[in-house]
């Protein structure tokens, strides 16, 4: 019982850093569920799909409402980050891919995600991009490019469990040439179909805690309203390189427990 609670306390962090800074939340299931909870690697990782998609859905409604979602854009980038989600998983369901392995890429996804974060902050960096420079971007890679990075991100999903979201937005301003808030609800759309679709990926080849999926993601769910609540009453930029930080010490643990 106190491993089951300490597990969902930790759900609330996911959802926290989702409503507080836009993102990094759903990186964290993953260790949650393997490390507090005591799942293996592979329903770990399913169970993070599920749980990032739907906290995904919930946190596009605000931005839908306020017309921060491009549904073109989503419509060219979506349909190849399904296909990767879906192929990611399948290619973890393979016998030579062990638990160790996907647990040492996630802890790699982990260590580039904080890299991004610290750095500078996504949304300062890709607001330095005047949109002119992303539409000449977007002439120059079309289609193509984006196709490419919905794939590639789409596997890094079903593979390792964790929304991407930090490749998908600065891909929509760049090659999308869409406003940053556009890219930030857009990518939240994006992220809740390819999570989907990598879920069923592993739906036979996994047992899934129906259960504890469902009560994990309602407090998670809790953390999103709560984190957006207090969204504008902290310094965004500076939490999310501090978080930065605390992905780095999560990723060496896990190198470290493999």
């Amino acid at each position: 019982m106190a491993t089951w609670i300490t597990g969902h306390l930790l759900a609330l962090l996911i959802g926290l850093s989702l409503g507080l800074i836009g993102g990094g939340g759903s990186i964290l299931a993953v260790p949650i569920l393997v490390y507090v909870l005591g799942l293996d690697a592979k329903t770990a990782i399913a169970m993070s799909l599920a749980i990032v998609g739907i906290v995904s859905l919930i946190g596009v409604i605000p931005h839908w409402k306020q017309g921060n979602v491009n549904l073109k854009t989503a419509l060219g980038f979506t349909p190849p980050a399904m296909l990767g989600a879906f192929l990611g998983a399948r290619l973890a369901a393979l016998p030579l891919i062990t638990d160790t392995i996907q647990l040492v890429c996630f802890a790699v996804v982990m260590l580039i995600a904080s890299y991004f974060m610290i750095r500078q902050p996504v949304k300062e960096r890709l607001e330095q991009v005047k949109l002119p420079i992303a539409k000449k971007h977007q002439s120059q890679y079309s289609w193509l490019a984006i196709t490419l990075e919905g794939l590639g991100v789409g596997i890094i999903t079903g593979f390792v469990g964790v929304g991407g979201g930090f490749a998908i937005i600065p891909a929509l301003v760049l090659l999308g040439g869409i406003p940053m808030k556009e890219a930030i609800g857009t990518s939240l759309l994006i992220i809740t179909f390819k999570s989907a679709t990598g879920f069923v990926g592993y739906l036979d080849r996994v047992i899934i805690d129906w259960n504890l999926m469902l009560t994990f993601t309602t407090v998670a769910i809790l953390g999103v309203f709560w984190g957006a609540y207090f969204s504008g009453k902290i310094q965004g930029a500076k939490l999310q390189q501090t978080f930065g930080y605390f992905l780095i010490a999560v990723a060496i643990f896990i190198l470290i427990k493999r």
